[in-house]
């Protein structure tokens, strides 16, 4: 049997999370949009770096300060770039968000924003706890010999 090929579009990628954070448990979401948030973000000009979410007390998740800029064709329409969103996950995947984030201090970091296969918006997020200055360094230290290392088993 042939694997189906991957037909999710990544609108909007955090490639720094991955260096500044150890991640822990993943979750897909959906995210509540504005019309002219979807077109925009079809564009692929979104980012997510400096954004993350929160619990609200009411059990509610919501993106803060990611940025998903006007859509040129929106005129009077338009949504504000950088609204809070309001994230959509199943009460037990909210419990366990809130559990990590309360009890262990983690936090809620965005991984990436894409379109899965029926053309709805998702978030991929992760529960992740923040890497110090040492722990950094090591991550780096490691890609960089393991990149060594795969140059010299090619050449020789």
């Amino acid at each position: 049997m042939s694997a189906k090929p991957d037909r999710t579009k990544i609108a909007a990628d955090n490639r720094r999370a991955r260096y500044d954070y150890a991640l822990g448990e993943t979750f897909e979401a959906g995210i509540m949009l504005a019309g002219t948030e979807v077109k925009s973000l079809r564009t692929g000009k979104a980012t997510i770096a400096e954004s993350y979410a929160s619990v609200e007390r009411s059990g509610e998740v919501f993106l803060i300060n990611a940025t998903i800029p006007e859509y040129l064709q929106g005129n009077r329409f338009n949504h504000e770039p950088k609204r809070r969103r309001k994230l959509l996950l199943h009460a037990r995947e909210i419990a366990r968000i809130a559990q990590g984030v309360e009890r262990e201090g983690m936090t809620i970091v965005p991984l990436k924003i894409y379109f899965n296969d029926q053309g709805r918006a998702k978030i991929e997020i992760a529960l992740a706890k923040g890497k110090k200055l040492h722990d950094k360094r090591e991550t780096e230290r490691a890609r960089d010999w393991n990149r060594e290392k795969s140059r010299l088993l090619k050449n020789g």
